[in-house]
This record gives structure tokens, sequence and C-alpha cells, in this order.
């Protein structure tokens, strides 16, 4: 009896149709890990972004208050030294330590004006804390921003059966932005 090729060899083309949709399924997983990873730099970058804006507003701040409170030099030497760990950092890893360094300095230094009634009724200085206080939202909504990309990322890598993809091209879980455990500590305001 006759075959047609298809029938003789059904078997075959099965097996290499499945291997092919499994390639093209694991191609795909791949650039979707290229994708998402790419989403995190671009979500890190906009972190960053306000990182910078808020250490453009912290020295003119630091001006106010060092005319008005000239003895407080310990605060204004944690702040520079937290910038200049900032800018020497180069994972995102040690920026967010650099810049957890620097909302703690920047915390003690709030306080520190909280203290002194001349600052306080600065026209210049309300307006810098104004400006400083929509930048922290600004940080805050991006690092949920960075996060939530993260989390998209982290959950691909780690359900069945992307995992097998992730782990065949070497695609590692992402670190979350976590505020340190000194960073959480509320400054205290005391008159």
């Amino acid at each position: 009896m006759n075959q047609s090729f298809f029938q003789r060899n059904m078997k075959w083309i099965v097996v290499v149709g499945v291997i092919l949709l499994v390639l093209v399924w694991g191609v795909s997983k791949k650039n979707s890990f290229v994708t998402q990873n790419e989403q995190i730099n671009v979500q890190w970058a906009q972190v960053e972004n306000q990182y910078q804006r808020r250490f453009d507003l912290i020295p003119n701040i630091v001006e106010s208050v060092k005319g008005v409170a000239k003895q407080e030099t310990a605060v204004f030497g944690a702040i520079a030294e937290a910038r200049t760990r900032y800018s020497g950092a180069v994972t995102p890893d040690q920026k967010a330590q650099a810049a957890s360094q620097m909302e703690s300095a920047l915390g003690r230094l709030l306080v520190i004006s909280e203290n002194y009634p001349v600052l306080q009724s600065s026209q210049a200085y309300r307006d810098l804390i104004t400006e400083l206080e929509g930048t922290e939202n600004r940080i805050s909504v991006e690092r949920m921003k960075y996060n939530q990309e993260v989390k998209t990322l982290n959950t691909s890598v780690k359900v069945f059966p992307s995992s097998l993809v992730a782990s065949l091209f070497g695609v590692k879980e992402r670190a979350y932005f976590e505020v340190p455990k000194e960073a959480q500590v509320v400054p205290s305001v005391k008159f």
C-alpha cells in the first residue's frame, strides 16, 4: 500500500513539530527575560534621576541651614560623605546604600532645622523643603515601580517551566530595593 510521506513519517513530524514549538517558546521566554531586565534598568534609571534631583537640592538646603546653624558641622560632613559615596557607587545596591546614608543624614539635618525658628521663617528655605518633599515622594514612587519590575522578572525566573529557560540562559533574580534598618528609624525632634 502506498502511503504518503506524511503518513509514513507522522511520528517524526510530530516530534520535530514539538521540538520546534519548545524552541520557539524558549527563545520567546529568553527575549522576555531580556525585556524584563531592560525594564528594571530603565526603572532604576528613573530612581537615579530622582536621587540626582535630591542631590541637586540638598546643597541649597545645607547652605540655608549653615547660615543659621554654623555649629552643626557633623551633619554637613555626613551629607558630603554620602554624596561622595553615591557618586563613587557603581552597582544599584551600592547606590541604594549610599542613598540610604543620605536619607539618614538628611533626616538629621531636618531635625536640626526644626530647632532654628529663624530658619523656619525663611521663605527660600520653606520652598526648598517643599521641593525636597516632592522629590522624596517621587523617589518613593520610582522605588515602588522598580520593585514591581523586579518582582515580575523574579517571578518569571522562579516559575516552572520558564525557570528552566532562565537557568539555561543564566538569567538570575534581581535584588529588590530595600530600606536598611538604620534608615527606618524616624528622627526625633526635641525642642
